[in-house]
């Protein structure tokens, strides 16, 4: 077979055969690149420079770049093949630095471990004690008087015991979970006992590593999830899984490495090692929570939608290629159903939806929209495929929440926006999305069916000041946020009619759920006493903004909450404490899932969810 050298910018040079794509070069060379469409050349985001050996643009690049880029050996990486040596350049979004969310509720809980270490000095063998060395091990434990008694070890513990008893003049440290001692250490190691708590989503991975005996965090470290590269949203990533014959272990393998990479992460900024992580708790979507373990998430995609498992799991590393302790253990909360994820149920241990005395609403708005309302007595969930468009995939100008992205955009006195770092534009997040659509709806620039009026059709008086903003770009109406000399890459930031499209559907998607859940409840909007936002874009978007296009019922506005990544707060809790963990299991058992595709006024309820609430002109 033929061979071409590729050679990336930053240093990396493979060996690629004849027709490969440039997707399946970076994958198999363990490049971490986002391919948001799944690399069907339809969202134009992975753009990539040819230095040297550029061939012919394909249809796809034709469509999605300019003629100044295309001159300039821009292409899409999913749809350019290999067929001579290649010297490839990322391009400046490449490397930027993503703004993750870390932050969450501040909720506190008694510290139980799952893990705990016990310190023995073991009596020797004599011929007045004939009893084993395993037996004198557990009479030490037992006379500790520990609520877990050892009953049982693993081969690879029991044998260890003659070396351990001997080199450290049988003065051990025992590791144990529940009734089994999962490890023997040299000397009394008890003050060391840490964990990582994850929160595994479908963009991001964030991981926090605590103390398990007092529950203090020590270090974060946070990446984008690396899955990216076969898919931005959880469908694409199914099908890759099924239509690759190594698309499972592919999405297993990078999602593992990037856990593992964190965690390395994290202990080198606390200054321990990873021989001092003993637990790791795990959150996620079900798609997540599969990938992650290894299961293929087929059913999830396919009706009745049903996982291969809800259970809570209790894993050893060393099944996950996991680096930690090999002591230690995994704990992987439960999941709900098929969209209704682990993740959700961290949201429940963080907020305590399931405890409170009042009916309040949970939305965690992202690719996929969860939802959860109730309280302590019943909570109904359901789960909307809102699509990429809060995350900034397959929009015109669209871009993750990172350095140089337009993150707000306000209309009152005057037209203005924000910067993420306050550097020039270069292009435009979820959360401006927004709030761009909120501001052309309230200036009359754009109708309640969504569709962007032409300038002599504007009547609003402050919607008269930026009809000259109404533009057409590549023969398509749009409003121009940012002229070429403004952005950074001399290009205009914008939004077209196509993206008022998407956030159309997504924020649908997302007030289709809350108005069905509030039907099979039986409420009416008073009856909610609070509305808590969590995720990343929830945490960064402006209340009005979502309440001005319908997303959030209007009446909900001054009861927002921002909760930020509750998600990881949650997983931090099941991390520290038995009795939250086995919550979490309580909880998941205990919600209904509302299957909004089955409701029989979903149809109806989608297709009013889509319109925007009319405005009144002043």
């Amino acid at each position: 077979m033929t061979k071409y050298k590729v050679s990336f910018s930053g240093g990396t040079t493979v060996e690629a055969p004849a027709q490969a794509t440039l997707k399946e070069v970076m994958n198999n060379a363990g490049i971490n690149f986002d391919f948001p469409c799944g690399g069907r050349g339809r969202c134009g985001k992975c753009k990539i420079r040819i230095v040297a050996g550029a061939n012919e643009p394909q249809a796809e690049d034709k469509r999605a770049l300019t003629e100044e880029e295309l001159a300039a050996g821009v292409r899409l990486a999913c749809v350019t093949r290999v067929t001579n040596d290649l010297e490839v350049e990322f391009l400046s979004d490449k490397n930027i630095s993503h703004r993750i969310l870390l932050s969450s509720l501040n909720r506190t809980a008694k510290v139980e471990p799952h893990i705990i270490k016990r310190y023995v000095e073991v009596d020797k063998a004599s011929i007045y004690d004939l009893r084993t060395a395993w037996q004198r091990i557990k009479d030490h434990l037992a006379a500790q008087g520990d609520q877990h008694e050892a009953t049982k070890a693993r081969v690879t513990v029991l044998r260890r015991i003659p070396d351990v008893l001997q080199n450290s003049e049988h003065k051990i440290t025992a590791v144990l979970y529940k009734d089994e001692i999962r490890g023997l250490e040299p000397g009394n190691t008890s003050e060391k006992l840490l964990g990582m708590a994850f929160d595994i989503g479908t963009t991001t991975i964030a991981g926090y590593l605590m103390d398990l005996y007092t529950g203090k965090e020590l270090s974060v470290a946070s990446t984008l999830n690396p899955q990216t590269q076969f898919g931005a949203d959880v469908i694409s990533r199914i099908t890759h899984a099924n239509q690759d014959p190594n698309g499972l272990k592919e999405l297993h393998r990078v999602v593992t490495r990037a856990v593992n990479d964190l965690i390395g992460e994290a202990v080198k900024k606390a200054g321990v090692s990873r021989d001092d992580v003993y637990a790791v708790s795990i959150v996620g979507n079900t798609c997540m929570h599969h990938l992650f373990i290894g299961v293929n998430p087929r059913d999830v995609a396919l009706a009745p939608y049903v996982p291969v498992i809800t259970d809570p799991l209790v894993i050893d590393p060393a099944d996950l290629n996991l680096v930690i302790n090999p002591a230690g253990k995994v704990f992987v909360l439960p999941n709900i159903a098929g969209f209704v994820g682990a993740d959700t149920v961290g949201v429940l241990l963080a907020t305590g939806l399931d405890q409170s005395e009042e009916i309040k609403l949970i939305v965690d708005i992202g690719t996929n929209g969860e939802m959860a309302l109730g309280n302590k007595d019943k909570i109904l969930a359901c789960s909307t495929a809102a699509g990429p468009a809060f995350e900034g995939a397959q929009i015109s100008c669209g871009m993750r929440g990172a350095s140089g992205a337009i993150d707000h955009v306000t209309f009152e006195d005057e037209f203005s926006f924000s910067v993420i770092d306050d550097v020039a534009p270069l292009g435009i997040c979820g959360s401006a999305l927004l709030d761009t659509v909120a501001g052309l709806l309230e200036m009359g620039l754009i109708d309640a069916r969504g569709r962007l009026k032409k300038p002599e059709e504007v009547t609003h008086p402050l919607g008269q000041k930026l009809k000259d903003r109404l533009v057409e770009i590549n023969g398509s109406p749009a409003f121009l946020l940012a002229g070429e000399v403004n952005s950074k890459e001399n290009r205009p930031i914008y939004v077209s009619q196509k993206d008022i499209r998407e956030l159309q559907l997504a924020k649908g998607a997302i007030a289709t759920g809350i108005r069905i859940l509030m039907q099979n409840y039986g409420l009416e909007v008073e009856d909610i006493t609070e509305v808590q936002l969590a995720g990343a874009f929830g945490n960064y978007l402006n209340p009005h903004s979502a309440c001005a296009i319908g997303l959030i019922p209007r009446e909900l506005e001054d009861r927002i909450t921002m909760v930020g990544n509750a998600a990881g707060l949650g997983s931090q809790l099941a991390l520290l404490s038995e009795t939250e963990y086995e919550r979490a299991a309580t909880a998941a058992r205990n919600v209904q899932f509302v299957e909004l595709g089955s409701d029989p006024n979903f149809t109806t309820v989608f297709a009013e969810s889509m319109l925007f609430p009319e405005q009144e002109e002043n």
